[in-house]
């Protein structure tokens, strides 16, 4: 009797990305700010005190009483003695009486009395010591408040929130020099097939290929804010596959395979990961072309300690690197506890041709993006799952979603844009 084979229970990317959601998140850790970039946080983070602190001028001008201003023009302007100066970085030495003005720079502290500050464009100096004022101000006009930033004790940045350049400028001004973070998650990468070897291989023998993939997964790992550790190349040995994926699993917060679902070697696959214990197997099998034979597990959990997402991705180094980019690099935020990282780089686009899709599957499409006098356009770029140049030639990819079946010429799309 011949032996059964597996047939693929497939899952949309949508149920794999709603629905594959393991528990396990990476611990808490104190960084310096200097190293905080791109870190999830790990708790709310609150200000310690108002920010900028103190009542500060936008423009270069003057202090005043903003009563002192109302009713002047062009044709009837006002008068104000000028008392002072504020120098900046010192604290005011003159208050604004009525009638009076002090000198201000942008960034300078509001002196007592005052409560707007006029532009220095809409004054002259009528005589020494005094400014014509020909533009009225209302109070507050030309002043940041001492809180208006931030009050003390709100919430500034979520927890699971990715810090961004902006994020760590308003640590710093706030004198946060060290932040809590979640450690980065350490992502086990595995290469396998008797065929696969080295990059560094000087010359193939027939039949061999050099390892394309794992260098391109870690650099994604690494965009994704994980911590890359390459495992080697497994032969095509079910043993030895389980072996290894069982000795990497107490060091790993994620583990990938690559080129370990093709059909060809899906089963072996599948039943090493099974044996790594529970819960297993999510799904094997995903609706996107290219990389449909996709597997998503959870192995070795034990009492309350969460199990290790493994991800075992299609044979064809491009098929790899698409569905890596739409599932892995979202899981390895999900497990280093980001709750929503920034959006890809992205562009609108008018599609150059015709494009076929079949019903109840993701289609990723990669284009070239050229600008045209009639506009931006997306061309999409053909070839076997096996060749990486479809890659290395596109600038970004189209998604046809589920329920379509294709995209007439001239569709507006949009482009994720590679960085």
């Amino acid at each position: 009797m011949a032996e059964s084979r597996e047939f693929f229970t497939t899952k949309t990317v949508a149920q794999a990305l709603a629905g594959f959601r393991p528990a396990r998140r990476t611990p808490a850790q104190t960084v310096p700010l200097a190293q905080a970039l791109r870190r999830v946080t790990a708790g709310a983070i609150t200000a310690p005190h108002p920010l900028p602190g103190f009542a500060r001028s936008t423009v270069d001008g003057y202090a005043v009483r903003a009563a002192d201003t109302y009713g002047v023009s062009d044709g009837l302007p006002g008068y104000l003695d000028v008392t002072g100066a504020v120098m900046m970085g010192q604290e005011p030495t003159v208050a604004v009486r009525p009638g009076t003005a002090v000198a201000m720079p942008t960034g300078g502290v509001i002196p007592p009395g005052a409560d707007a500050v006029i532009m220095v464009e809409y004054t002259t100096q009528a005589m020494p010591g005094t400014i014509e004022v020909v533009r009225p101000v209302a109070p507050g006009e030309g002043i940041v408040r001492a809180d208006e930033d931030l009050r003390q004790g709100q919430a500034f940045l979520r927890n699971e929130t990715m810090l961004r350049p902006q994020d760590l400028a308003m640590l710093a001004a706030l004198g946060i020099t060290e932040v809590q973070v979640r450690a980065r998650p350490r992502v086990t990468i595995f290469s396998t097939g008797d065929e696969v070897v080295p990059p560094q291989t000087p010359a193939l023998a027939p039949g061999q290929v050099r390892d394309a993939t794992a260098i391109a997964l870690a650099a994604l790992v690494t965009d994704a804010g994980g911590e890359p550790a390459y495992a080697g190349i497994i032969p095509d040995d079910p043993g030895a596959l389980e072996k290894a994926l069982r000795d990497a699993l107490p060091d790993s917060d994620v583990v990938v395979v690559s080129a370990g679902s093709s059909v060809g070697t899906r089963d072996e696959t599948a039943s090493a990961v099974a044996a790594l214990g529970p819960p297993g197997i999510w799904c094997h099998g995903l609706a996107i072309k290219p990389g449909k034979p996709t597997l998503l597990a959870e192995c070795g959990a034990a009492g309350a300690e969460p199990g290790v997402p493994v991800i075992g991705l299609p044979g064809n180094p491009r098929s790899a690197l698409v569905v890596f980019r739409l599932i892995g690099m979202p899981l390895i935020r999900l497990v280093g506890g980001c709750a929503a990282a920034p959006p890809d780089p992205s562009t609108r686009a008018r599609l150059s041709r015709d494009l076929a899709s079949a019903a109840g599957r993701l289609d990723v499409v990669q284009v070239r993006v050229r600008d045209e006098a009639s506009g931006r356009v997306a061309t999409p770029v053909f070839g076997a799952s096996a060749l990486l140049s479809v890659l290395t030639d596109a600038d970004g990819y189209i998604v046809i979603p589920e329920e379509a079946t294709g995209l007439d010429a001239g569709s507006e799309v949009d482009v994720t844009l590679y960085a």
